[in-house]
C-alpha cells in the first residue's frame, strides 16, 4: 500500500470524546487497516473511545472533519504552531505544516549533530499532529 500524502489526509474528530480518526493509522486492532478513508468505514462503525467508556454507540455521524494546526516533534517535543510560524527561519505566521518544504527540519533537534547522527535528518516525518479542541 502506498503512503497517503500528508496534505491529502482527512482526519475526523469525535464531537463527544475528541478521539481522532486518521486514515494514516486506521484501526488495525479493530480490523480497519491503515489507509482506510473515513468515508470507507463500515456502516456499523462506532467510536472506539465512546464505545469503550460507556458513552454509547457514537457512530460516524458523531464525527466532524478536523485539521491540525500544531505538530510536535517526536524526538524533542518541539511544537510547530501554524499561528506562530517560524518567521526567523522564513516561515511566516499562518504557514500550515503541510506547506513547509519537504526538507524542513526541526529547529531544535534537527540542528544537533549528535541527534541527527543517531536519528538521521529530523524532518517532517518526525512530527505528529496535536489535538486542538
Amino acid at each position: 500500500m502506498s503512503l497517503i500524502p500528508m496534505e491529502k489526509v482527512k482526519r475526523y474528530r469525535c464531537k463527544y470524546c475528541n478521539y481522532i480518526y486518521s486514515p494514516l493509522r486506521g484501526e488495525p486492532h479493530r480490523g480497519i487497516p491503515a489507509g482506510t478513508a473515513f468515508e470507507d468505514l463500515p456502516e456499523d462503525y462506532i467510536c472506539p473511545v465512546c464505545g469503550a467508556t460507556g458513552k454509547g454507540p457514537i457512530g460516524a455521524w458523531g464525527f466532524e472533519p478536523w485539521e491540525p494546526t500544531r505538530y510536535v516533534c517526536k524526538i524533542c517535543s518541539y511544537v510547530y504552531d501554524k499561528k506562530r510560524g517560524e518567521p526567523l527561519r522564513g516561515y511566516p505566521k499562518g504557514t500550515a505544516f503541510e506547506d513547509l518544504p519537504e526538507d524542513y527540519t526541526c529547529p531544535v533537534c534537527g540542528l544537533d549533530p549528535k541527534i541527527t547522527s543517531f536519528y538521521g535528518p529530523v524532518g517532517k516525518a518526525q512530527f505528529e499532529p496535536i489535538l486542538d479542541v
